[in-house]
């Protein structure tokens, strides 16, 4: 390896990407947060939105209109998801995330300047492209760029963050609600621009990731990219090398198998259709878990509680996401540490219980925050390999929105039509998935992308420095 580094020793990667592993490391934790924020920021302002008097009174919302209000976001996802996955592939994954912020920031315009409710289902289908395009292009990036250590940390805060931008919207929401106007849900849907503004300013300081670049045939800058990552850009370091010679071996391996090439791939040999099918599980249970109850339908369900006040249910909405996000950070933080089944299987355990009892409402999101908010976006790039990665989050992206469409969609209708059976149909449905991650699941923690093959496929695809040397020089 060492003939290698001697012929990769010029320095390509920008002079404004810092060469310190620590700082990198932050700038790309705060590039993939505050993209996330979005989503989360969203959420939670629909939830006090929707509280609010004087946008209901604006909107006129029937029952139908006020669930599509909410749901299209999740259609908007869905609509994006076919495109998302070629295009990361493409054009890299740091355009992806420039990409998503522009589209989500060009909705959020709309939705902030809306002048009746059409306006605004149209702003918040636009606005749900954007999101859903982040949603491929964010845990890509951070999954391939993020060190073995702290990809569980990243990957996992990607979505625990959601409860932050969920607090600063009910937080927001709760003093516009003091003004008497338009401006009291105009306002707050303005500043849900600023994750996407912070994310654009973000991403000239921070890398694209390695296994893009030796996909592209860019390993003299890949390498690179790698030693600053985990090693203050040393590239003589040995874990830099050693990982290095996985990521060229595993590409240059799946570029030689077919099954690893275009939308098919996901279903072409047995190992892919485990992988993709595993991805798939985290959307569905993810969204069908009773999550969506509380995340969008919070005043319905407090009403039913006999607390109807609007103040009320404002503070309850603050309080609820600071507790949830407690409780997703702690699960993020044991991720590697039980695993990513044990986590998810005492998560669902924990959901399904508190459905069945149907006796506290932040118990049964607070239960499901601890775990799989924090695997929603942990698990499935993991268990997908390179060649698949971004289309395999293209197809668990649109699986995610539909059902996510299904929840909030049917959910009012179901809460005013059966009241608490609704809860018992949900936690009956928990258990059928208790048991699926319990038969089916693999365990991913501590090991590298690379590593993650033998899982699936029964071996690791690096190479020796021999090969690596011929690859690179074939590729050049």
């Amino acid at each position: 390896m060492s003939l290698l580094v001697t012929e990769m020793q010029s320095t390509k990667q920008p002079s404004c990407v810092p060469r310190r592993s620590s700082v990198l490391t932050l700038l790309v934790f705060l590039v993939v947060l505050v993209n996330s924020m979005t989503l989360g920021y969203d959420g939670n302002m629909m939830n006090s939105l929707m509280i609010l008097p004087s946008f209901s009174d604006y909107m006129h919302f029937t029952t139908a209109t006020q669930s599509l209000s909410s749901s299209i976001i999740w259609i908007g996802g869905a609509a994006i998801a076919p495109f998302g996955g070629p295009f990361v592939d493409k054009f890299g994954r740091k355009n992806g995330m420039l990409g998503a912020a522009v589209i989500s920031f060009i909705g959020i315009a709309l939705q902030g300047s809306s002048q009746n409710a059409a306006m605004f289902m149209v702003a918040r289908f636009i606005l749900g492209m954007g999101v859903g395009f982040g949603s491929i292009a964010c845990p890509t990036y951070a999954s391939e760029v993020a060190p073995t250590k702290y990809r569980a940390f990243l990957l996992g805060f990607y979505y625990d963050i959601w409860y932050f931008g969920g607090m600063i919207a009910a937080l927001i929401t709760y003093k516009t609600a003091e003004l008497q106007s338009a401006w009291s849900w105009r306002l707050p849907s303005l500043l849900q621009a600023i994750p996407s503004i912070l994310s654009v300013a973000l991403l000239p300081f921070v890398p694209e990731t390695p296994r893009w670049l030796v996909a592209q045939g860019k390993n003299e800058e890949a390498l690179q990219a790698l030693a600053i990552i985990i090693a203050d850009g040393d590239v003589t370091n040995t874990e830099v090398n050693m990982t290095y010679s996985q990521i060229v071996g595993t590409i240059a391996y799946e570029r030689e198998n077919p099954a690893s090439h275009g939308w098919l791939a996901a279903v072409k040999t047995p190992s892919n259709r485990r992988r993709t099918t595993l991805a798939i599980s985290v959307a569905l249970i993810g969204n069908l878990s009773g999550s969506a109850i509380a995340s969008y339908w919070l005043g319905t369900m407090l009403s039913q509680a006999g607390i109807s006040d609007t103040y009320s249910q404002l503070q309850i909405n603050i309080a609820l996401n600071v507790w949830c996000l407690a409780c997703a950070g702690t699960g993020t933080l044991i991720a590697d540490r039980v695993g990513r089944k044990m986590l998810a299987i005492g998560s669902l355990l924990f959901a399904l219980v508190s459905l069945y009892l149907v006796g506290a409402l932040t118990k049964c999101e607070c239960g499901y925050s601890f775990g799989w908010t924090t695997l929603l976006v942990m698990y499935p790039p993991e268990v997908l390999n390179f060649s698949l990665r971004a289309n395999g989050m293209a197809i668990y992206t649109f699986m995610s929105n539909s059902a996510s469409v299904f929840a909030t969609f049917i959910m009012p209708f179901a809460l005013n039509s059966i009241g608490w059976k609704t809860y018992m149909i949900n936690a009956s449905w928990d258990v059928l998935e208790v048991i699926f991650v319990a038969l089916f699941w693999v365990e991913t923690s501590k090991r590298s992308l690379e590593e993650i093959d033998e899982l699936f496929e029964g071996e690791i695809h690096s190479s020796n420095d021999n090969f690596v040397r011929q690859y690179v020089l074939r590729e050049a």
